[in-house]
């Protein structure tokens, strides 16, 4: 910005009048959108209007999305001291038989959500011990979906998707993206798998509790409403066993305030049930 107020030439050779012209506006020297003009076509062309990370249609043709309908849930709708733990990212021989010896040992069902590369490496791990349990999709390799086009995120929950049914006997219903980001070519893959998108309302915060498993334990206890979806990972960084080691404080805890363990999907048919009807 030269003192004068106008706009210096820069590499690109614009003056303040070559802004105006293109519909951009000169704000502290920097320019800036002003309505519809060619401003806005600049952006759209960093950005696919269909079939694009941000979209969710891919394009003027007919939509491929299953039912057409897409339910994506924090929490679980209900009045009932209900919880449902999720564990993220597994399986693995790390800490996932660990979890499930604790689930069993106290006869609590869960919800994995599984990557679908880490099952097809480590199918052994829960064959045979997710009587109870529930599986859903975490993408093929923790990738950020978010960041990808439609076809890309498609095929990254397809590919996913068929791991965790040969592995287990069972399609998953249930998807929660990496990192829990979203964007519209997400929602369109989601869409058309049938799947409800499950995100949650409370996570395990295992570096705010270095060595206490009981107090992280308290924690999460504390923090606990009825409906709570909560967050945790049987597989990543040492500091994830602040968490693990905890769990059974955490049931026992959980249980003594009057609440019942239930998968995700169990959690949200008794949402649907406490909704009153016209």
């Amino acid at each position: 910005m030269r003192r004068d107020g106008r706009v210096a030439e820069g590499a690109c050779g614009w003056r303040r009048r070559d802004l105006l012209r293109r519909g951009l506006l000169v704000v502290g020297g920097v320019a800036v959108g002003a309505g519809t003009s060619e401003a806005w076509w600049m952006t759209q062309r960093r950005m696919p209007i269909a079939g694009g990370p941000a979209s969710t249609t891919l394009g003027n043709s007919r939509q491929n999305v299953g039912s057409g309908a897409l339910e994506v849930v924090w929490s679980g709708r209900t009045s009932q001291r209900l919880v449902a733990l999720t564990f993220d990212d597994g399986p693995a021989p790390q800490w996932t038989p660990m979890v499930l010896d604790t689930l069993a040992q106290h006869r609590v069902p869960a919800t994995f959500f599984m990557v679908g590369a880490q099952v097809r490496r480590h199918a052994g791990v829960v064959r045979d011990r997710l009587a109870g349990h529930e599986v859903g999709n975490h993408s093929w390799a923790h990738r950020d979906l978010a960041a990808m086009d439609a076809t890309e995120a498609y095929d990254d929950l397809r590919r996913s998707h068929d791991a965790i049914a040969d592995a287990t006997g069972t399609s998953p219903v249930l998807f929660r993206p990496p990192y829990g980001h979203l964007g519209g070519a997400v929602l369109h893959a989601a869409a058309r798998l049938d799947y409800r998108l499950v995100l949650w309302s409370l996570q395990m915060v295992e570096r705010e509790f270095p060595d206490d498993p009981a107090g992280h334990a308290r924690r999460i206890v504390a923090d606990v409403r009825p409906g709570t979806i909560v967050l945790g990972h049987d597989v990543g960084a040492h500091r994830r066993l602040i968490a693990l080691r905890g769990l059974t404080d955490m049931i026992d805890g959980l249980r003594s305030r009057g609440y019942t363990f239930v998968t995700v999907s169990a959690l949200l048919g008794a949402g649907m049930d406490s909704i009153p009807t016209r």
